[in-house]
């Protein structure tokens, strides 16, 4: 069975402690910024009835992740390993067009 390292490309445990390191903090950067997103376009918690709010967050921080994890990649010196992930991820979702 290939292991982790092999199947992802990744050279070296000091490269996959970055990835990991990355994916880490990209997740928490995503939840962070959506909160100030979500009041830029005035949707609150308290006045937005939970079945609007959640779905919304939660769209609004996959958007956030996917549009931040090559920036924090780039920052942790891992763009070509981030870049063809969102390459792939982009292609999953029907949207490969975008990346041409």
């Amino acid at each position: 069975m290939m292991n982790l390292k092999e199947k992802c490309g990744i050279k070296s445990s000091y490269q996959l402690i970055i990835i990991l390191i990355v994916f880490t903090v990209n997740g928490s950067l995503s939840v962070f910024l959506a909160k100030p997103v979500l009041g830029l376009i005035n949707i609150h918690k308290e006045t937005t009835h939970p079945l609007i709010f959640w779905p919304i967050r939660i769209v609004l921080i996959f958007v956030i992740y996917q549009i931040t994890l090559v920036i924090v990649g780039t920052l942790f010196g891992q763009k070509e390993f981030f870049w063809n992930m969102e390459k792939k991820m982009l292609k999953r979702l029907g949207l490969g067009r975008i990346i041409k």
